[in-house]
């Protein structure tokens, strides 16, 4: 152990230590993660992180949207303009697990909103709430240089002001068709599914000259799987169970600012 530090404040405290391990493989490490997971204490959260992607002079941090970002499923809050609140929440939730394919879900939860006012995604931005820590994270990492991208199966007529008032340098996600002032119950363009994260993280890193292993994605669900798998580091947050098992990190409490400590911002 080289350095030991106590960070956070008065919401949580967080602990990292410095340790050298000069022979270390990509299965080694994979398998002490395991290990310090198994080993941990309940109610606490570990993480092994490379050295090199906590001291690197700049980062790509990518985010889901939906249960990330912010604390609502958006599809959930417009199904329930439609009367479909329980039966999109019931879909939504077996695709965030895996069970289902994402696109085929996502087209069929949509088509709940055919007949819809446009009015009516107005009225579900006032009601979507940043996650807690949302605002402070992103500011952490754009006061320190570094690149902040969100990716979403949601929507873009949600998220580009959210995006906008964060100041995020990227951002992506479907677009719901609107017909004369109606929603038409289908998207435009091919769907932001789980391979789709994962080719946006590569062409923004590209974008910015960041490395793979200098990227952190953030996600909780199973179309985040290919992101958090290409990225430096993968940080499910208060993720399903088929996500938190194969994920490099964990953050199991509702402050998403603690990925800057992860991170090592």
């Amino acid at each position: 152990m080289l350095r030991e530090d106590s960070l956070g404040d008065e919401r949580y405290r967080v602990q990292v230590a410095e340790l050298a391990l000069p022979d270390a493989t990509a299965a080694g490490l994979a398998a002490l993660r395991r290990a310090v997971a198994e080993a941990g204490i309940d109610g606490q959260d570990t993480a092994l992180v490379p050295g090199s992607l906590r001291s690197a002079p700049r980062k790509l941090l990518i985010m889901d949207v939906d249960s990330t970002l912010i604390q609502q499923e958006v599809i959930e809050l417009l199904a329930a303009y439609a009367g479909k609140f329980e039966e999109v929440a019931a879909v939504t939730e077996a695709a965030m697990r895996g069970e289902l394919d994402f696109t085929q879900s996502l087209h069929a939860r949509v088509a709940v909103l055919a007949g819809l006012p446009a009015d009516v995604v107005h009225s579900v931005r006032q009601e979507v709430k940043l996650s807690e820590g949302a605002a402070e994270l992103v500011a952490a990492f754009k006061a320190a240089g570094h690149v902040v991208a969100v990716v979403s199966g949601g929507f873009n007529q949600i998220l580009q002001p959210i995006a906008e008032e964060l100041g995020l340098d990227y951002w992506q996600a479907n677009e719901l068709e609107i017909v004369d002032g109606v929603l038409t119950g289908k998207v435009l363009g091919a769907v932001v599914d789980r391979a789709a994260k994962e080719k946006y993280l590569r062409e923004w890193a590209a974008a910015e000259g960041i490395a793979l292993e200098h990227t952190v994605a953030v996600g909780d669900g199973a179309n985040d799987l290919d992101m958090l798998g290409a990225a430096g580091i993968g940080v499910a947050f208060n993720a399903k169970p088929a996500v938190r098992a194969v994920a490099d990190a964990a953050v199991n409490m509702p402050y998403l600012d603690a990925v800057r400590y992860v991170a090592g911002v």
